[in-house]
């Protein structure tokens, strides 16, 4: 009897670790480095992100947008201006795979694949 509550209180307390292990490892916060593929070739920015449970906030000359994320993938949309495109909304659909975020990024009609790993000073 004793054995089997011992077992049962580790199986118990696997439960309760391993999620908080699983969401650790979901948390975007922080720098992203981002390049996005254009016709053009390759642009990069650096974005950080926020993120309060399912809620992801970035921050912008303009002010701060939200998006989600949610079981490894995020959804962004917010207003942005291009010096050469002008104005229009910028929309991010990506997944968190391997520690790096890829997805696809439409903005008036241009659109691609965007890829984003963790600034360096983010990984220490």
């Amino acid at each position: 009897m004793r054995t089997l509550l011992s077992v049962l209180a580790i199986f118990f307390c696997l439960g309760l670790v391993l999620p908080a292990r699983e969401a650790a490892k979901s948390d975007i916060s922080g720098t992203w480095h981002f390049v996005f593929e254009t016709d053009d070739g390759g642009r990069a920015r650096d974005l950080v992100f926020k993120q309060d449970g399912e809620k992801i906030t970035i921050k912008l000359a303009d002010g701060e947008h939200e998006g989600t994320f949610s079981d490894g993938k995020f959804s962004l949309e917010f207003p942005y201006s291009d010096d050469e495109a002008g104005a229009g909304t910028l929309k991010l659909k990506g997944t968190l795979v391997d520690g790096a975020l890829n997805g696809t990024w439409q903005f008036q009609e241009y659109d691609g694949a965007f890829k984003a790993t963790r600034a360096a000073a983010a990984q220490q």
